[in-house]
């Protein structure tokens, strides 16, 4: 029955004080400030602190009891006795009162209501009667037996009736291993014992007046019949106990994890109130029945009757005091008769009880027993999932400890526990309340998977497969499997008791000797069979005498997975359990062909996709994609026959999608590690995972499609580096046809539902590049597929881009490789003329491939990979060039129009590049290599123009110009200014501009005839370029053959200068310039000097080496031949140079210098003569004289009046 809020708070609160707050009932979360809840109650000089809570009452609001007057005649029924009664709850429905025996579940019914308190907060769950047992034991000797139960760091405790229990036994068999075992080691004459009548007279006298206090107000229901009264108030209660304590061998419906309210068969929480008790610094979770009344002058008071000739013992005053404590009671009534004749009434303080006459006892010592049997309890009660039994025969003062499990499996069938399935559906409950708060704090992942451990080990997995199920999802849930590594560094604190936590590894504990103290060697016999025994009650009153010895166990830790692969492992583990658990509760086995999960299941699609090739991935693609499409209308369905929405088809739904996630996580780290090929193999299943789930799926979530698009993501990037890694294909072939027989098993499965090839077109590892970059291709374009689908492009920007950015790479990569295959063939085209089919085949894919990745690349504004792109299709415009340039006759060789074309096309898609990256600033590295290969191009062309020069379509003027205008354009992209690495290469290309451009001047003004002020536009343009290209190869330590050469035209300009000149001054000014020209060239035979010296230097034993080392640095043949020419020119203009000064006319001013240049001159010539005519010279010595020679014209003409040249 249902009360008013009010009332349940004001039960919770002390005397005198009103509940704040409010409590209503049913509730189980809401509670008020302590400060109104409980009180700390001053008793018997020593204070012992008690707190009580109502956590739920169904109690009517409180009335005050009638006070019956003297000479009442309490044998006398009231005319509403035995009538229902919200007022006195359970203890008025039957004659057993207040005393009445709790289920054997009682206390699993308040922890199903109280899931929240269970595992973590509360000590002790049991019926008030229980604990008043407990805590007794020293002061009785009555019998104590009770099942005890651990749950997390929670105790349930409940009364375990061995008469009841073994009456039971023998009309059904159960518990008859029990029973043997009772009688052998315990009781070995045991029979029932039966209630005296005094017993039962006590208690129709306690009902009766529990009955007339009430004052019969009418809400007692219609009398029973005359009969029904008689055998109810004669009856020995044995029917009534019988079927409301034991049920059959304990079954829960399948539904238990679906349906939480399924508590029924005596797991009902049958108790008026609830009550959270703090007792010192025990935490219990109490129900009681007892009646309160109130009213008046007294708020709550308790009700009792006692025969005024029998005084109060010890043992009912610890009742009374403890009953009034649990339910916060300030007060106690005691109505005094005799022979059932009322005789008075009294009122004692809750706090004077301890001191009554004949029933003093210590509270502390009462604390110090509650502690030590807690204490006792939480020590030896250390599996979860396990029913202790806790034993005190009557008169006995041994208290003995037995785990019922272990004794029970001894009988090959723990399913005759009838607590087994209770404690499996609680661990089950309590794990799964966490669960619900696991993002709270991570600190319960230990608790919670040692109670899903625990939970799945009770249960037959064949009778309970969807909790089976279930507790294995759970258990892959809670490993974290995308958490950052940091987070799992900062939770290694939770990490250090791994070794203390007690799970299904650590089952059998090894005996400490801290146990020695609960067990002696001189007990009888039965010893060994106890887990624990209290030799004396008496130590029970001693403090801290259990407290020391064992401290309460931590939460279960966190099992510490040190890397990625090993928390995958464990997840699938539990995957694995769970798809068992699912796939044995389907029925249509028979419908299903029969595989046996340790050989692979042949996979018969790698002939049908190999033939196929970036074709058949073409058909593959579109078969895929109107799956796709398919499932977003929902039309799927397995084939193992699963009813969708059904517990099976859910849960499968769940595991099958784990599972995809922990092998996508595997194949992420694998790739990491570079181990392409486990790579392969773990996206394989996490594809083939996934393709299951779309089987099974009605209705596809964004969140499942945004996975798929991942692992597809994943799976383009280890196709990709598989077809980089070519070399080492052997031992990636092998990592990807291991496979462990947990892979076998899930794969075993997944083939119950789908045949798992959806996406083999992604998965086969190939072994021709192009299929492994076309299939890589393929994965990109589905993913990106998928994110069009709904709405998942704009709910995830960045994967989104990642998409695209992979997807511009791939057709970059592949155009690359079409590009250099075209290079490949061109290069072994030698007989054929023209450009084959095949070649221009190539240059097409090649160039679609890079169009479509720019556009990529555009369509998330990345400038830079674009301008790249950009660049490779000015590469590609390139080589289309140089094949049409090989397709000529070399000697009829002329700069065709295809290259003229293609050149052009290279030029306008290299300017692209670099308006797509607008300034250098942007991306510097690529801004110089674009430019780079800009001027590259400029110069290529101008060089072919000018080396193979178009004279059959174009005048000579016009070649000249637009090869000085493509020369200078490349200048323009040539940085010679900016120290890079790049900086040596640049300013020799410009240099050799320079040089071509000044050789194409001097050409011009040696084949022209006519215009005089053409003529001297190119004589100033030659000098001009040829001094330019000078400077710039003397900044160059690599190239002493390109100055000498630069120099030696220089100095055949000047001579072909002089040869038009009529004047003998004119022609000695020329003479000397051109003569200080070859002075200048002093620096680039300084430098070959030092190459000869160096290769002389080398070892003998080396010479194999030095070639190869100075072969790129000095060709000899090129040093001797331009040192041939150096030596005729220089002799040629020494000669002249002696001839003008002797027949010239000399100015008086000028005649001895021109006397001291004359002798040098003649000295120099003579001894260059000599040295020419001296054929044994090594090209060293040569070398050296020559050097020796231009430092002596040096001297000698310095004080000439030659014209310096630059």
């Amino acid at each position: 029955m249902m009360g008013d809020p009010k009332e349940a708070g004001a039960e919770a609160s002390p005397s005198g004080t009103a509940a704040r707050g409010g409590l209503s009932l049913l509730s189980q979360t809401e509670s008020e400030e302590p400060s109104a809840q409980g009180s700390a109650l001053f008793l018997g000089g020593s204070e012992v602190k008690s707190r009580a809570v109502v956590k739920y009452s169904s109690a009517p609001p409180r009335t005050a009891f009638a006070r019956l007057e003297e000479k009442t005649d309490l044998k006398l029924p009231p005319a509403n006795w035995l009538r229902e009664s919200a007022k006195l709850g359970p203890a008025g429905t039957t004659i057993l009162g207040n005393s009445k025996k709790s289920k054997p579940f009682s206390s699993f019914g308040m922890a199903y209501d109280f899931i929240d308190s269970v595992g973590n907060d509360v000590d002790v769950v049991s019926d008030s009667e229980n604990i008043k047992k407990l805590l007794k034991i020293p002061y009785s000797k009555s019998h104590v037996s009770m099942a005890v139960h651990r749950i997390g760091r929670t105790l349930l405790l409940d009364e375990l009736d061995i008469q009841e229990l073994f009456m039971r036994s023998s009309q059904t068999g159960d518990w008859t291993w029990l029973k043997e075992f009772y009688q052998r080691l315990i009781d070995q004459k045991w029979q029932r014992k039966k209630k005296s009548k005094e017993h039962w007279y006590q208690k129709a006298i306690l009902s009766k007046f529990l009955y007339y206090s009430i004052n019969g107000d009418g809400a007692a229901q219609p009398v029973p019949s005359p009969a029904e009264q008689q055998e109810s108030s004669s009856s020995d209660q044995t029917h009534e106990s019988e079927g409301a304590s034991w049920p059959a061998p304990f079954e829960m419906p399948s539904s238990v994890s679906e349906d939480p309210s399924a508590s029924s068969q005596g797991l009902k929480n049958d108790f008026v109130r609830n009550i959270l008790w703090t007792f010192e610094d025990i935490h219990m979770l109490v129900g009681s029945n007892m009646p309160i009344f109130g009213g008046g002058r007294y708020p709550a008071v308790s009700l009792r009757l006692r025969d005024n000739n029998k005084p109060i013992n010890v043992l009912t005053g610890i009742d009374y005091w403890l009953d009034n404590l649990i339910c916060n009671v300030p007060e106690l009534v005691m109505c005094f008769h005799v022979n059932g004749i009322v005789q008075k009434y009294e009122m004692i303080k809750t706090e004077e009880i301890p001191n009554l006459e004949n029933s003093n006892f210590s509270t502390k010592v009462i604390k110090d027993i509650a502690q030590n049997i807690l204490s006792f309890l939480k020590s030896n009660c250390t599996k979860e999932g396990h029913t202790y039994w806790l034993f005190k025969a009557s008169g006995s003062d041994i208290v003995k400890l037995y785990d019922l499990t272990t004794l029970c499996e001894e009988t090959e069938d723990k399913y005759q526990n009838p607590f087994t399935m209770p404690v499996a559906i609680l661990l089950y409950k309590v794990a799964c309340n966490m669960m619900m708060k696991k993002n709270q704090n991570k600190k319960h992942y230990g608790t919670i998977r040692t109670l899903l451990l625990n939970c799945v080990k009770l249960l037959d997995k064949s009778r309970h497969p969807q909790i089976i199920a279930s507790a294995n999802y759970m258990l892959s849930e809670l490993f974290q499997l995308d958490e950052p590594k940091k987070e799992e560094s900062s939770d290694s604190p939770l990490n250090e008791n791994s070794d203390e936590s007690y799970s299904e590894e650590e089952e059998e504990m090894a005996d400490s000797d801290e146990n020695g103290s609960y067990s002696t060697s001189s007990d009888p016999a039965d010893d060994n069979k106890a887990v624990a025994i209290i030799k004396s009650v008496g130590e029970l009153s001693v403090p801290e005498k259990y407290k020391s010895i064992h401290q309460i166990r931590p939460s279960c830790a966190f099992p510490v997975c040190h890397d990625t692969e090993e928390r995958c492992r464990l997840v699938l583990s539990y995957v694995l359990e769970g798809l068992k658990s699912v796939d044995s509760s389907i029925k249509k086995e028979s419908d299903l062909p029969a595989a046996d999960p340790s050989t692979p299941i042949p996979l018969k699609y790698e002939d049908e996709s190999t033939r196929g090739g970036p074709e058949g991935l073409e058909k593959q693609m579109a078969l895929f994609l109107d799956k796709m499409g398919s499932l977003q209308k929902g039309n799927c369905s397995g084939q193992s026959g699963m009813t969708p929405g059904s517990w099976q088809h859910k849960m499968k739904l769940q595991l099958i999608l784990k599972s995809s996630k922990a092998y996508y996580i595997l194949s992420d780290a694998a790739m990491s590690l570079q181990k392409y090929g486990r790579a392969l193999r773990y996206i394989k299943l996490a594809l083939q995972s996934h393709d299951t789930y779309c089987c099974l799926c009605t209705n596809m979530l964004s969140e499942v499609l945004l996975f798929l698009s991942q692992y597809l993501t994943l799976c383009g990037d280890i196709q990709l580096m598989l077809a980089q890694n070519a070399n080492n294909r052997a031992a990636h072939l092998e990592e990807f046809n291991y496979q462990t027989k947990e892979d076998q098993e899930i794969l075993h499965s997944l083939h119950r539902e789908s045949s798992c090839q959806g996406f083999a077109w992604a998965t086969d590892l190939s072994t021709d590049l192009e299929s492994q970059l076309s299939v890589s291709c393929k994965c990109y374009e589905a993913a990106n597929e998928i994110l069009q689908f709904s709405d998942l492009k704009s709910q995830n920007p960045e994967h989104y881009v990642q998409v695209l950015k992979r997807m511009g790479n791939i057709r970059n990569e592949i155009g690359v490789f079409y590009m250099n295959q075209a290079a490949a063939l061109q290069g072994e085209r030698v007989v054929s003329k023209s450009v084959s089919a095949a070649e221009q085949q190539l240059w097409k894919k090649s160039f679609s491939c890079f169009e479509k990745g720019i556009h990529n690349f555009e369509s998330i504004d990345d400038a830079t990979n674009a301008a790249l792109l950009l660049c490779n299709t000015g590469r590609l415009m390139r080589v289309c060039a140089q094949a049409h340039c090989g397709a000529e006759d070399e000697f009829k060789r002329e700069f065709s129009p295809e290259e003229g074309l293609y050149y052009s096309k290279a030029v306008d898609y290299y300017l692209k590049a670099l308006r797509s990256l607008g300034t250098r600033d942007m991306h510097p590295v690529v801004w110089d290599s674009v430019n780079w290969e800009l001027s590259t191009t400029y110069f290529t062309m101008a060089t072919l123009q000018q080396d193979y020069a178009p004279l059959s379509r174009k005048a000579q003027e016009q070649i000249e110009k637009e090869v000085s205008e493509a020369m200078m354009k490349s200048l323009k992209h040539c940085d010679v200014d900016s120290a890079t690495a790049r900086q040596p290469l640049c300013q020799y290309r410009a240099a050799t501009i320079h040089h071509r451009l000044a050789s194409m001047y001097h050409s011009c003004l040696r084949n022209q005839v006519g215009d005089e002020h053409l003529r001297k536009q190119h004589r100033v343009l030659a000098d001009l370029h040829y001094s330019k290209a000078a400077k710039l190869f003397q900044l160059l330590r690599d190239a002493p053959c390109e100055l000498l050469r630069v120099q030696l035209e220089r100095v055949a300009f000047a001579e072909f200068q002089m040869s038009s000149q009529n004047s003998n001054v004119g022609k000695l000014k020329t003479l000397s310039g051109a003569l200080d020209i070859m002075v200048r060239t002093e620096h680039a035979f300084q430098l070959i000097r030092k190459e000869l010296v160096e290769e002389c230097d080398q070892p003998k034993n080396d010479e194999a080496t030095s070639a190869a080392d100075s072969s790129p640095n000095l060709n000899r043949e090129e040093v001797i031949k331009l040192l041939s020419i150096f030596e005729s020119r220089l002799s040629f203009l020494l000669l002249q140079s002696i001839k003008l000064m002797s027949s010239s006319k000399r100015k008086m001013s000028n005649a001895v210098e021109e006397d001291v240049v004359l002798q040098t001159n003649k000295q120099i010539y003579s001894q260059l003569l000599r040295a020419t005519a001296n054929r044994n010279s090594t090209l060293l010595e040569r070398t050296e004289v020559i050097i020796c020679l231009l430092e002596q014209l040096a001297s000698g003409s310095s004080g000439s009046s030659g014209s310096a040249v630059p």
